[in-house]
């Protein structure tokens, strides 16, 4: 876990603040003995409202995936923190995206029995398509897709053929 990861998990705002200000640490780095965390999943994670904002304020993407394909949003869903979940909303960074089980936010939330965060994501489901939609239709582009995951996700379903049909 690099320092950047600590402090988000802490919620270490001066900290991280400071490290991201100084181009110390990339915001977006994954933390590969921990399924692929960046900051942003351990900051919601542990629903550090201030570190989400901190760290989406110098780019760090919220459309990232840990090796089991969830975002920030999920591990907020999973802790219950609304008020993150409300956050990431309110930027457009996807809350509706599913796992490799196919899992969304939402799904996640009433596993854990959070029915406020349950209520609110069904809702921001259908505002998060309609956003898509629109910026479709504008041209605006929106960064909602983690490539190297999906690349990952792509090589897997390859290799599941390819073990059945042998």
């Amino acid at each position: 876990m690099t320092e950047l990861h600590q402090a988000a998990a802490a919620g270490h705002y001066d900290e991280l603040e400071e490290l991201l200000r100084e181009q110390r640490c990339d915001p977006n780095q994954r933390d590969v003995d921990w399924s692929h965390k960046t900051a942003l999943h351990w900051a919601a994670a542990k629903g550090h409202t201030e570190s989400v904002r901190i760290l989406l304020e110098h780019g760090a993407r919220p459309c990232l995936r840990t090796v089991n394909g969830w975002t920030p949003a999920h591990y907020a869903a999973e802790s219950g923190h609304l008020v993150v979940l409300r956050l990431l909303h309110s930027l457009h960074a996807p809350v509706d995206k599913e796992d490799f089980s196919g899992d969304k936010p939402a799904r996640i939330a009433e596993i854990y029995g959070h029915h406020d965060c349950v209520v609110f994501l069904k809702k921001a489901e259908i505002e998060a398509q309609a956003y898509r939609e629109m910026a479709a239709q504008r041209g605006i582009s929106i960064d909602e897709t983690d490539e190297e995951w999906e690349q990952r996700r792509t090589e897997n379903e390859e290799n599941k053929i390819s073990n059945i049909q042998t």
